[in-house]
């Protein structure tokens, strides 16, 4: 009798990368990431952002500096012909730093009105990525913790799902407001293939202030969605818990917002987390972060 082969691993569909989004592939639209340019500017990586408008900005001196050798000898102290004058006298023009040893004859119409017109790109150019680089900086984000797993264990002799998150920073995110969702496949009675939502009602869902940990709690009851849920019937299911955290960042003043996901291989069962807290002999509280995911068995 041939072996079964093993069912395929669970795809996570919300990423915990807040700079990606659901792992879906989309047929009859558009992939292409350069549909939305402005969108795609502000999500880059810094690095990939420096090395894009790096790259740009030496591709246009560049075909500048074939438009000026196209004009001929029309740029005085520059060897006619030479691609690397007409280049830097590009990058002067498209910076406006000034003339120095090279500047366009006046009698060369062609070579001014090339003049005229970078210098215009070069102030569009300029104002654009100032503002995207303002836009970037003033965008708010958030450093949250979130524990790697979850545990399902009793609570006061409730079976109740936990997890943990903290706020990194060494600030306060005011009106922190927790909310947690059960993801997960269902067949209707008409046998049409559906993936719901199900919110779960946590024991506290918001802190007026969130500046160290947070154990988040939801009690499986009878009124919950996780009510006789078993490994296997989560597994088959092909459940998810996904989790979104948003408040104000007191530094800032505006709202952040973070995400995070647990599938079921992530969520541990008869678990518990291991205390973090102790106290030093003067008194003062510790939270060792180092232990931060760590289970133990109840």
């Amino acid at each position: 009798m041939d072996n079964m082969p093993d069912p395929p691993p669970q795809v996570r569909m919300v990423h915990r990368d807040r700079r990606r989004r659901f792992d879906i592939i989309k047929i009859g639209v558009s992939s292409s990431v350069w549909r939305d340019p402005y969108h795609l500017l502000l999500t880059l990586d810094w690095l990939w952002f420096f090395g894009l408008i790096g790259v740009g900005y030496i591709i246009l001196n560049a075909l500048f500096a074939f438009l000026y050798l196209l004009g001929g000898d029309c740029i005085e102290n520059a060897h006619p012909g030479l691609f690397w004058d007409a280049f830097f006298f590009s990058v002067q023009t498209m910076a406006s730093i000034g003339y120095g040893a090279m500047y366009p004859r006046s009698e060369c119409i062609y070579t001014n009105i090339l003049v005229t017109i970078e210098a215009l790109t070069g102030l569009m150019g300029l104002t654009t990525a100032t503002g995207l680089m303002f836009a970037r900086f003033s965008r708010p984000t958030a450093r949250v913790l979130f524990s790697r797993v979850a545990v399902i264990a009793p609570h006061n002799g409730i079976p109740t799902l936990m997890f943990r998150t903290a706020n990194e920073r060494h600030n306060q995110i005011l009106e922190a407001l927790l909310t947690v969702s059960l993801l997960r496949n269902e067949v209707t009675a008409e046998g049409e293939y559906m993936r719901r939502f199900y919110d779960l009602k946590l024991v506290r869902s918001q802190t007026p202030i969130f500046a160290l940990t947070w154990t988040a709690m939801h009690q499986i009851d009878e009124s919950s969605p996780l009510y006789e849920a078993t490994p296997e019937s989560l597994a088959e299911a092909e459940a998810e818990i996904v989790v979104t955290l948003t408040g104000l960042d007191e530094t800032v003043s505006q709202t952040i917002h973070a995400r995070h996901s647990y599938i079921v291989e992530e969520i541990l069962w008869d678990k518990r987390f291991v205390d973090i807290f102790r106290r030093k002999q003067n008194g003062r509280r510790v939270i060792d972060y180092t232990r931060f995911h760590d289970v133990m068995p109840i």
